[in-house]
């Protein structure tokens, strides 16, 4: 299955990559974006191994997320068509305004 990034999600992470480089320098970011395409791979072939995300229960559309790198989770939907990348964050914010930040 094809996966697709919404351009909020890409924003969010280079933000973190950015991060990354800049605290703990170039390559622990190259291995940070490593693992994100590792994890991003294995969604086009698994779309259903992240588990359902209880920040988005209350959402018409089943919302999956996937702890990537640490402390980084990927959220993303499963679409007729693609897997949809929604967001991507750093786990040490506040729950609620994760949840808030995407889409």
């Amino acid at each position: 299955m094809k996966v697709k990034w919404t351009k909020h999600a890409k924003g969010q992470q280079k933000q973190i990559a950015d991060y990354i480089r800049t605290g703990f320098g170039i390559s622990s970011a190259r291995k940070f974006k490593q693992e994100v395409e590792r994890t991003t791979s294995l969604l086009g072939l698994h779309p259903n191994m992240g588990s359902i995300d209880p920040l988005y229960a209350d959402r018409p559309i089943a919302y999956r997320s996937i702890i990537v790198s640490g402390l980084s989770k990927l959220v993303y939907r499963i679409d007729d068509d693609a897997i949809r990348i929604v967001g991507f964050w750093d786990c040490r914010q506040e729950p609620q305004s994760q949840a808030a930040q995407t889409e």
